[in-house]
């Protein structure tokens, strides 16, 4: 059972990265210490777990539809996620997602993720874009939701697209 959400942020060490890689279904087959301080979580609930036991309710589906597009293409992707910790706790991070291939037969069989603390300034930006979208998904749908993504990133740009909008979202506003 996901944890009721809370409005308190966990402050990250700047100095330090939440690591973790995954299966190529994304089942969890490592975390670091510091994934498992910041999560909350014992490294014996994470393991063997899909990722999304830290997955925020405030996070659109759409952007995990987006990475997992990407991921499993296997195009490195950044993006800027909010985390749920076992206490109910948020933590935003910025997440460099890199595909794992078999040295053999080049096949993608895991993802590692690193991930580092997000400035406020990225996370306010982001958090607005972030709850439109899930307002649309709830009302009209995930493939609405990435209509509207589309259109804002073009609004943006003609070369903006979402493994871009996560690295330079600042330079938007």
């Amino acid at each position: 059972m996901k944890p009721t959400p809370i409005n308190e942020e966990i402050q990250l060490d700047p100095k330090r990265y939440i690591v973790s890689e995954t299966d190529e279904l994304g089942t969890i087959t490592f975390c670091n210490d510091y994934f498992v301080e910041i999560s909350g979580y014992s490294k014996e609930e994470l393991m063997g777990k899909p990722h999304n036991i830290i997955r925020h309710p405030d996070m659109p589906k759409v952007v995990f539809k987006l990475l997992w597009e990407f991921i499993s293409q296997g195009k490195n992707i950044n993006v800027v996620i909010k985390n749920l910790a076992k206490d109910g706790r948020y933590y935003w991070v910025f997440t460099e997602f890199e595909s794992r291939r078999d040295t053999d037969t080049g096949k993608i069989i895991g993802y590692t993720a690193s991930r580092k603390t997000v400035s406020k300034h990225v996370t306010e930006i982001i958090s607005d874009l972030y709850a439109k979208l899930l307002e649309i998904e709830k009302e009209e749908g995930i493939e609405a939701s990435e209509e509207y993504l589309k259109s804002f990133l073009k609004s943006k740009g003609d070369n903006v697209e979402f493994q871009n909008l996560m690295e330079e979202i600042h330079k938007f506003y």
